[in-house]
């Protein structure tokens, strides 16, 4: 510009405003030989332009107008649409102050268009966003505005509720922020009017404050409500009430104890009175309420709820009468309402069939098969997709060879891999034990694939909060913004499942064509039941699979070592007719019963020797010697225990030289290590010269049995280490 003025209006293009990036165009399209820098040294400045009228808008005006040219073009639409005046300056300016908005980016938003008081409100409704650490997205606050442009007020206005609620139906983030809008507004109207949330009878339990244990943060994710007015007789409704208020507890614990209460109300209205009169209550009504709670169902399928879950609601029940009682607030219940013990719920022996979630090894080797389509297809934020899969295959991996809870799985933490004497420990959090840094061993392969994604997680860009799990989040509010969230795994497992062209089971239909795997059975919790039954039919002792699985009470680990009656009875039909004796001929057992009555289970076959056999196992005089016994009744059952058995005593052989035994003592090992030697060909042998439909009915009646017997108490061939039969002497007892 001339001299060191320069022009005072907006710049447009090149630095240049309007009109001067017109005159130097003009000048371009002339073809007049001059550079840039020239025309600007000759170039005159302009005096400032009158501004826009519309608020916020930071473009000129031409002289002779009010509006920059956007706005002109804007206003040119709505005013032939309103039929109004296009040069009425008075028309103009009610357009540009009420509904014409200022040059917005992506990431802006204005409330010019909006009521006076809808723009109050709006504004307190993005402060209490803020507040809470919610995120602003200005994409769904405009699509919000414009729903909102005619409105007058929102706060005390159900009509227009209804239309945008109506409205807004159908787009999952507008419609979230419109409830949460009408949420936030309804509460504070509430509180100007001396009303807080906890005093209504349906709570909303965002406002009431309730947390929920779903998420690092206790932040909800949803909304949620309870309707107390499901609770008819007054006290039990002003009991639960009331501690909430005080309690203030989680959601789990909150919705557990409106349960029992929900209940209990219901069992009480079918008593005489209906249970009004709190004084006038008794032990039959106590019984009532257990009653309900003993039939209480699920929601989703209408089966009887678990044993556990309603026991779980027993106890919350009687928890809260407890808080009632010294709180002060049941004076007046009478003694007969405490609890006794006939007030339990029953554990239901459940059988196999009832066990019988877990995926079966020939389906997982289906799926193995098939890894390379896991994570094709689901999206997990900005994340490439060979990233996706990456992730997702390599906790499949893990998951499945670790046998680990899904939240244990996605919440390892970087440094969970320990590496010890040539041995890989994954270091884990049993949350649902409260018993944190366990250990567990596991395969070198699984340790491979976790080391494999390590190197390749490197290379990402993560969230900062994901920095020390092994398996990152997808973002910052991604799930619980941590780490991997267990619903995608979830989510990613079912979609792997579908996009499998054929994934037939073990059993066959009335054509003898394998019917199709039920793929609504492939997902996440149930590795863990087949990482439980892939060692019990391994014959692995229930107090190891008890320390593997982590469990508190070894009843919970028997669960996954009990067989059905008839399934025990097909396998030893099946077994019975490929018995050998210790020559290693067949010597088929008559009948189902006359294998379990006429024998006994020793720990590398069945003993058929009378005196051995009523005492159960315990009296014979060569134990662990069976090779070189005619009563020594081996079957394919016993295989990997006899094998085991052959290690052991190469191992005591090797000892035995060591220490410069006598010649007998390394020749009596030497032939048991030939005679079990000679069982173990055998048995393999006549299992090669089987039909393959055979062998496989052989081998899983061999794996029903190893189940039994390790849950029978069998001895492993680890924990037999002593070489000569000992009797344990009391004191007192002669020698």
């Amino acid at each position: 510009m001339a001299g060191d003025v320069r022009c005072a209006r907006h710049a447009k293009c090149r630095g240049l405003c309007a009109n001067h990036y017109g005159s130097w165009a003009q000048r371009q399209d002339r073809q007049l030989q001059c550079s840039f820098e020239e025309w600007l040294a000759d170039a005159k400045p302009y005096g400032p332009a009158t501004a826009c009228v519309v608020r916020g808008c930071e473009q000129d005006a031409p002289l002779t107008a009010m509006l920059c040219v956007m706005h002109r073009r804007h206003w040119r639409c709505h005013a032939l649409a309103a039929d109004k005046p296009i040069n009425d300056a008075a028309c103009i300016r009610v357009w540009a102050e009420t509904i014409a908005l200022p040059p917005l980016s992506v990431e802006h938003f204005s409330l010019n268009a909006t009521h006076p008081l809808v723009r109050l409100e709006v504004l307190y409704v993005l402060q209490e966003r803020d507040r809470h650490d919610h995120k602003i997205f200005p994409g769904l606050v405009r699509r919000f505005l414009r729903l909102v442009t005619d409105t007058e007020h929102l706060a005390t206005n159900p009509t227009a509720w209804t239309h945008l609620l109506d409205r807004a139906a159908g787009s999952m983030g507008l419609d979230v922020l419109v409830r949460e809008a009408h949420r936030i507004l309804g509460d504070a109207v509430d509180r100007f009017r001396g009303i807080e949330p906890t005093d209504k009878l349906v709570w909303d339990l965002t406002a009431v404050g309730i947390y929920s244990v779903r998420s690092a943060n206790g932040r909800r994710r949803r909304g949620g409500s309870l309707d107390f007015g499901q609770i008819t007789q007054p006290w039990l409704r002003d009991l639960v009430m009331a501690w909430a208020r005080d309690t203030k507890p989680v959601s789990e614990y909150l919705r557990s104890r409106f349960l029992a209460c929900v209940i209990a109300s219901q069992a009480l209205a079918l008593r005489p009175g209906g249970g009004m009169d709190l004084a006038g209550l008794g032990f039959a009504d106590v019984n009532a309420v257990i009653d309900g709670i003993r039939q209480m169902r699920n929601v989703r399928n209408g089966e009887l709820a678990a044993a556990k879950r309603r026991r779980d609601i027993v106890g919350a029940f009687f928890m809260l009468l407890d808080y009632g009682l010294a709180a002060g607030l049941l004076q007046g219940m009478p003694a007969s309402c405490a609890r006794h013990r006939s007030h339990r719920i029953c554990v239901e022996d459940a059988s196999e069939d009832d066990l019988g979630k877990a995926i079966p090894e020939s389906v997982i080797s289906q799926l193995d098969d098939h890894l390379d389509l896991l994570g094709a297809e689901i999206p997990y934020g900005d994340y490439a997709r060979e990233d996706i899969r990456a992730l997702f295959q390599t906790v499949y991996i893990v998951h499945r060879d670790t046998g680990r809870r899904p939240r244990e799985t996605c919440e390892l933490g970087l440094d969970c891999l320990e590496y010890i004497d040539g041995e890989y420990t994954l270091l884990w959090d049993n949350r649902k034990g409260k018993r944190l840094r366990r250990r567990l061993p596991i395969p070198i392969s699984t340790a491979e694939a976790n080391l494999e994604w390590r190197e390749h997680r490197a290379r990402l860009a993560l969230p900062p909060r994901s920095a020390n799990y092994l398996f990152p989040a997808a973002d910052e509010t991604f799930g619980e913004g941590t780490h991997l969230p267990t619903h995608k795994f979830s989510e990613a497992i079912r979609l792997w499942a579908d996009s499998i062209p054929e994934l037939p089971s073990e059993q066959t239909g009335p054509d003898d064509r394998p019917v199709p795997f039920d793929r609504t059975a492939v997902f996440p919790y149930a590795f863990r039941f087949s990482y439980a039954q892939r060692h019990a039919d391994a014959g692995v002792r229930v107090e190891v699979l008890k320390d593997l699985m982590d469990h508190k009470s070894i009843d919970t680990t028997m669960g996954y070592f009990k067989v059905s009656l008839n399934r025990k009875r097909q396998a030893i039909n099946t077994i019975r007719a490929h018995v050998i004796d210790r020559n290693g001929r067949l010597a088929p057992i008559g009948s189902a019963t006359a294998y379990q009555a006429k024998s006994v289970a020793v720990p590398f076959g069945n003993c058929h020797e009378p005196s051995n056999v009523k005492a159960g196992g315990k009296a014979c005089p060569i134990r662990f010697q069976c090779a070189g016994c005619g009563f020594y009744r081996p079957d394919p059952s016993y295989l990997p225990a006899v094998e085991d058995h052959v290690r052991a005593l190469k191992t005591d052989r090797e000892i035995a030289q060591a220490m410069d035994a006598d010649e007998f003592v390394v020749r009596n090992l030497t032939d048991q290590i030939a005679a079990f030697q000679r069982i173990v060909e055998v048995v393999r042998e006549h299992m090669d010269q089987l039909p393959t439909d055979e062998r496989h009915a052989v081998e899983e009646a061999s794996a029903v049995l190893r189940r039994v017997r390790a849950a029978d108490g069998i001895p492993s061939p680890t924990e037999r280490r002593l070489s000569l039969p000992l009797t344990v002497i009391e004191p007192g007892q002669s020698r």
